[in-house]
């Protein structure tokens, strides 16, 4: 059996992948995709898509109850397996539809992950393939815990297809995926911890404002244990014991149920990169300024995967998809360069950030000036009777123009876009507060924190 000729071969079906494949495809050039799950990729499958729709009832749920008394006489009730089944309405035809369109678009398909033979050559599904220009787009992957009894641990893709909400459960970090579930499996009725390594949440956002979520995450009833590094999870009869050190003591906590929302690393341990001379660090796929492999030039990585330097977002990937498929199709002359780039905790409140920390703006000598406050005070919070609603803001006093701003709200991630478009359109203070907004609107609302 002869060996198969690609122009391009693409390893992943996500939101960067599929969407290389179809800009080559659409060029004319021999197209193949292949992936080791089922096609869609995590964001449509089991990522933030579905986990939206399960976010999406836990923020009926916080309306009712804050306006309970005003209004609302009684507290909706949940039922979990009726949730799972409205979301699965919008997952259960993803691979499918995928695959429709890939073959549509005439891309050869393949349902195994590749390794590297050498350069320009691939095996999948026993097959021996080689193509011109390889494209890797495997997303990232639940990060594994090597501690004992690691196999008892559950993932993100469990937690979206439970059948039955367990009446406790643990969380082991609080990034995004650990905070965002909690919230969830807490208004849903269960009693929650959650496990981190750090002194807080969501080391990465701005201090200030994650200190208002710590708080309005208390008053849901989840239980923080900070500074703690788990070293064991035991399997008991019914329950699960996960056993951690703290301040020099050994400790242990008991639950029905145990998640490791630890972090996610690149998806690249079964390619067999060093045989394709593919150069990759603790971030992914180490790329250039045109997403390239600077050991390879037969490489590109985009989404993810790669070691770019961007966040691990949705949006992001689709940038980066665009610049690889350009590059490819025209030779090198895009270059990577984004725009300040939002980024959202689904909790609620919300937490919603872009650009610079204060500490970060400090670190990189602006001269700023900062805007912090809790404002429950403001009237859309009072509306709806919500007591958490807070924002800061970084000011570059030279220029007059937003470096940062983070908020914490019901719809932060709305009003963030309103920064986006401040920042990139490099708006002045000012220039906002001049504008004239609908009112009474949470976007109304930016105008007082600048």
């Amino acid at each position: 059996m002869g060996i198969k000729e690609y122009d391009v071969f693409v390893i992943g079906t996500g939101t960067a992948g599929k969407n290389v494949a179809y800009d080559c495809a659409a060029e004319g050039m021999r197209v193949a995709i292949a992936d080791n799950r089922e096609f869609g990729g995590t964001c449509a499958n089991r990522g933030c898509d579905p986990k939206k729709v399960l976010v999406g009832i836990t923020e009926t749920l916080q309306l009712a109850e804050n306006l309970q008394g005003k209004g609302i006489t009684n507290i909706p009730e949940v039922n979990w397996e009726a949730l799972q089944q409205f979301k699965s309405t919008f997952t259960n035809a993803v691979p499918a539809a995928t695959e429709k369109k890939l073959k549509k678009a005439g891309i050869a398909m393949y349902h195994q992950s590749p390794t590297f033979l050498d350069e320009n050559t691939l095996s999948v599904e026993g097959k021996t393939v080689r193509a011109k220009k390889i494209v890797i787009a495997t997303g990232q992957k639940p990060r594994e815990l090597k501690i004992p009894g690691r196999s008892h641990l559950l993932t993100s893709d469990d937690f979206m297809e439970l059948p039955k909400l367990p009446e406790e459960l643990i969380f082991i970090g609080a990034g995004y995926v650990g905070m965002e579930f909690a919230h969830i499996a807490a208004r849903c009725g269960a009693s929650v911890t959650v496990i981190e390594f750090e002194d807080r949440p969501l080391a990465q956002f701005e201090e200030t404002v994650v200190s208002y979520l710590t708080e309005a995450s208390e008053a849901l009833g989840i239980n923080f244990i900070f500074n703690a590094e788990v070293t064991k999870v035991e399997k008991l009869r019914k329950n699960y014991r996960v056993h951690f050190r703290k301040d020099g003591k050994k400790e242990s906590v008991t639950t029905r149920m145990v998640f490791n929302t630890a972090g996610r690393v690149p998806a690249i341990d079964a390619l067999d990169l060093k045989k394709g001379n593919v150069a990759f660090e603790k971030k992914g796929i180490k790329v250039n300024e045109y997403l390239q492999s600077p050991t390879n030039a037969s490489v590109y990585a985009c989404g993810d995967v790669s070691a770019s330097g961007s966040l691990p977002l949705t949006p992001t990937s689709s940038q980066e998809a665009r610049i690889v498929s350009k590059n490819i199709r025209n030779g090198n002359r895009t270059k990577m360069d984004f725009p300040p780039v939002p980024s959202v905790v689904f909790t609620f409140p919300q937490l919603a950030s872009i650009g610079l920390t204060e500490a970060e703006a400090k670190a990189q000598g602006y001269t700023i000036s900062v805007k912090s406050k809790s404002v429950p005070d403001w009237y859309n919070a009072k509306q709806i009777n919500e007591d958490t609603y807070a924002f800061k803001t970084i000011i570059d006093t030279e220029r007059n123009l937003v470096l940062g701003a983070h908020i914490i709200a019901p719809h932060a991630s709305e009003m963030i876009n309103l920064f986006v478009v401040a920042m990139c359109g490099k708006l002045q203070c000012k220039d906002i507060k001049a504008m004239i907004f609908a009112y009474p609107t949470w976007g109304n609302d930016i105008k007082g924190m600048v």
